[in-house]
């Protein structure tokens, strides 16, 4: 996860305001890096999909799955980190304390894999 990107001065300040509207408020820079991402998982999917399809052994197979699950785990810490940076922190200043509720539940979900 580079720093940098985590860091980066164009994020705007409250990622998860109260509107009518929740949208996420990702810098360029983070939505490109989440993308070329997602992209490779993508790729590995189709490549797990193949591996089947030519009856790989089972646990090349796995690996190739294990690598994936990491790499979708790797975009959803930077998702978590910035939600909390740039959402939580602001809300809770503002005296919003059941956003620590809904954080709990976002860090469980992410647990239970």
């Amino acid at each position: 996860m580079a720093p940098e990107l985590l860091n980066d001065p164009l994020k705007e300040e409250n990622c998860c305001a109260i509107s009518s509207e929740r949208k996420s408020h990702d810098s360029v820079l983070v939505k490109q890096n989440l993308g070329c991402r997602l992209n490779r998982i993508e790729g590995q999917i189709r490549g797990i999909k193949g591996l089947i399809e030519k009856d790989t052994y089972c646990d090349d197979v796995i690996t190739q799955i294990s690598a994936t699950q990491a790499a979708l785990n790797s975009v959803a810490k930077i998702l978590l980190e910035g939600h909390m940076r740039y959402g939580v922190v602001g809300r809770i200043q503002e005296g919003d304390r059941e956003v620590l509720d809904k954080v709990l539940i976002t860090i469980q979900k992410l647990m239970k894999k």
